[in-house]
């Protein structure tokens, strides 16, 4: 089975109501990644997201690429677990 890598990353910038999530949605189908995107009560948007780590750093790296000028900062928290997502979805 391959490695499978868990990650939670949060998005600052101005990311709520500019279709952040959406966009998130359409660059999920280009890679290998099973979890969420949702927007935060403090303005950030959250993704939690499971994959190998290659598609998981290429993920992020696409969607910061698709809504670059929206997105300040990128904190991301790598874990390893048992995966719990099957598809990708918006919350």
């Amino acid at each position: 089975m391959a490695e499978i890598q868990c990650s939670t990353v949060y998005f600052s910038g101005r990311v709520q109501g500019v279709g952040f999530r959406f966009a998130t949605m359409q660059v999920a189908r280009e890679f290998e990644v099973a979890g969420y995107v949702k927007n935060l009560a403090d303005g950030r948007v959250l993704l939690e997201m499971e994959g190998h780590p290659r598609d998981l750093a290429a993920f992020v790296e696409a969607v910061e690429a698709r809504m670059h000028g929206y997105v300040r900062s990128t904190e991301t928290a790598v874990d390893r677990r048992e995966p719990e997502f099957s598809g990708f979805e918006i919350r």
